[in-house]
């Protein structure tokens, strides 16, 4: 019985880790959908960004209510916190909304 345990569990072991390469691809491969809108995004959804606690995403929804929306992706390097590194971690997961309706 033991050994048709562990036949099992080491079955479930292979398949699961040779599926991990097909999760990847697929996150990497998320539609323009699944982009965090920094015009709409609660401070919640913005600190699930990568580089983004929250302090900084505060700091973005202060600068929306200051300056209003969002033009473009790249104005979010004028909130303070986001220099250039940070952005291009940002830059495919997150959109100012109109971008998406254009393409």
């Amino acid at each position: 019985m033991k050994r048709l345990i562990s036949r099992y569990l080491a079955l479930f072991l292979a398949v699961s880790f040779s599926l991990l390469p097909l999760l990847r691809l697929q996150a990497e491969a998320a539609p323009a959908s699944d982009k965090v809108n920094i015009n709409t995004a609660s401070l919640a959804d913005l600190d699930k960004l990568p580089r983004i606690g929250p302090k900084v995403a505060q700091r973005i929804l202060d600068y929306r209510k200051e300056h209003g929306p969002f033009k473009r992706i790249e104005d979010l390097m004028k909130v303070k916190g986001i220099g250039e590194k940070t952005f291009a971690r940002l830059k495919d997961l997150v959109t100012v909304g109109a971008e998406t309706q254009t393409k």
